[in-house]
């Protein structure tokens, strides 16, 4: 085996173990996947400013997100089935984020269920909502995850309909003909690795809704119950009813921004959902800058969206963004390498992070801002 030195190397494992259709769910983007490109090809355009004979000792990537100490600013986002990708892997990925002492984020959509988890895990982890159409099943899911200890609420808002993923389609993902089985049975030791675990449904949904009784009912759920009516009003009794810090995720617009800051948010994540919602829209990177000059100090900003390595971790943070979320990096390590794939992801970011910022005349995280870019490369 080749030596794993960039997230590059686990996407290459991750795809020759997981089965096709639950690989490319992860791995694509919607429609042309232009927005999904650009994530990525955008912090390209973003130069670090490089500084020599200054003390490069005694670094640290310590910090805070929405108050919570972190070892590097740096949270594992939601990402929906990571059970599908290593066996109890929602669990796995928590237990690696804990050690590393960054967050982990449970999606809605999980395989493993919040309940699960926190049996799993001895730190909090954060709790990601969809609103969904059953608003009395969306209150229990918050007051489950209080249940559970989690520290924060990660309210994703740029999911009120499905956008179309062509992959997804292609693959006839949630479906299971001929075309699916051949693609699970090509990948003989995922399918050994997937029976030795009972956890291979929607954790979180199976058991708590009445009347799904097959795969084919909970599809038909799940497809039908993503809100189109959501609105900022909304979030008053979600706030009222979590009680803790709430995250809201998925904005790149300015005036959307204030509107956070209007609505009581304690962050929010500038991000266009991994370029899997509305292709064509631009980059999160690109939309950073205009984000924090609308809101300022008002709201802690994060950043989520094309993240493959530290320096594109150091870069959000050059531009003022004050956490990041790494989505796919850490399901690559999943997907290749189970608990230990994700923690030799997170070691790869800790790694060129900690590199990258000494090589820009840092020794803390703090102190990074526009002051380390070249003037001349700023969005």
């Amino acid at each position: 085996m080749q030596p794993i030195v960039e997230i590059k190397d686990l996407q290459k494992l991750a795809r020759r173990r997981v089965p096709k259709m639950f690989f490319d769910y992860a791995h694509s983007g919607s429609w042309t996947e232009s927005t999904y490109r650009a994530n990525q090809s955008d912090f390209n355009d973003i130069y670090l400013r490089q500084k020599v004979a200054v003390n490069m000792s005694k670094r640290s990537l310590a910090g805070t997100m929405i108050g919570q100490p972190v070892a590097m600013p740096v949270a594992l986002a939601p990402i929906g089935m990571c059970g599908l990708q290593w066996p109890d892997g929602e669990i796995l990925a928590a237990q690696a984020a804990a050690e590393a002492g960054v967050p982990f984020t449970l999606s809605t959509m999980s395989i493993c269920s919040i309940e699960k988890v926190a049996e799993a895990t001895d730190k909090p982890f954060w709790f990601q909502l969809y609103v969904m159409r059953d608003r009395g099943f969306v209150g229990e899911l918050i007051d489950r995850a209080k249940a559970a200890g989690c520290s924060a609420l990660v309210l994703t808002l740029d999911l009120q309909i499905l956008g179309q993923r062509h992959q997804d389609v292609r693959n006839g993902l949630g479906t299971m003909g001929l075309k699916q089985i051949v693609q699970i049975l090509s990948r003989p030791a995922w399918c050994m690795a997937m029976a030795k675990t009972q956890n291979r449904g929607f954790g979180n949904i199976v058991g708590h809704v009445d009347g799904l009784d097959s795969s084919d009912s909970l599809q038909q759920w799940v497809a039908g119950q993503f809100d189109p009516e959501l609105s900022w009003d909304d979030i008053a009794w979600i706030k009222q009813r979590w009680g803790g810090p709430i995250i809201l995720k998925g904005v790149l617009d300015a005036e959307d921004a204030r509107r956070c800051v209007e609505v009581g948010g304690d962050a929010l994540v500038v991000s266009n959902h991994g370029g899997r919602q509305l292709d064509g829209a631009r980059s999160s990177i690109s939309v950073l800058p205009e984000i924090l000059d609308a809101v300022g100090s008002d709201i802690e900003v994060h950043f989520d969206g094309g993240i493959r390595s530290g320096q594109d971790v150091l870069k959000a943070l050059c531009l003022g963004a004050k956490g990041t979320y790494i989505g796919r990096p850490f399901v690559y390590g999943l997907g290749a390498m189970g608990k230990a794939g994700v923690a030799k992801a997170l070691d790869i970011i800790r790694n060129e992070l900690g590199i990258t910022m000494a090589l820009c005349g840092e020794r803390e995280l703090s102190a990074v801002g526009k002051h380390n870019l070249h003037g001349s490369a700023l969005p």
